[in-house]
């Protein structure tokens, strides 16, 4: 049998390429929870890696950089118990995931800066003075 796509309406093509139809892992964890989406971003004085976890604290990030590897990970586990007429009925959350960016050699992993506002986790990572670009220099004619 052979699957053929319309092609005449745009909003049914976004359909067919969607996420929807991947089938792989890599969106989730190894505990399949998916994983929280990032942004890279590069500027003349260092990168920033924003990370979408809303609900989360920022006790529950642990930000790691070793061999060149930065490393941020979360584990968050919630118990709710309510009481209710003969018994009492438990809900379990659990939540964790682990993504990893190797650093390019012009940056500082020495320096790393995080903070976490209205949901994104927001990671710095400025660069090595050497990667800097640097001003013209006016050379003088003798």
């Amino acid at each position: 049998m052979t699957l053929v796509r319309f092609t005449g309406n745009p909003l049914i093509d976004r359909f067919f390429d969607s996420d929807l139809f991947d089938w792989t892992s890599r969106n989730y964890s190894k505990t399949n929870t998916t994983l929280p989406s990032v942004n890279v971003k590069e500027t003349d004085h260092e990168y920033s890696i924003e990370l979408a976890a809303p609900g989360f604290d920022k006790s529950d990030f642990k930000i790691e950089v070793h061999n060149e590897v930065l490393t941020i990970s979360s584990e968050k586990q919630a118990e709710n118990e309510t009481e209710e007429a003969r018994y009492t009925k438990r809900e379990f959350s659990y939540q964790s995931f682990c993504r990893s960016f190797s650093l390019p050699e012009t940056a500082d992993g020495d320096k790393v800066e995080a903070a976490y506002d209205k949901g994104i986790l927001t990671v710095s990572i400025p660069k090595k003075e050497e990667a800097k670009p640097k001003a013209p220099r006016a050379i003088e004619i003798k």
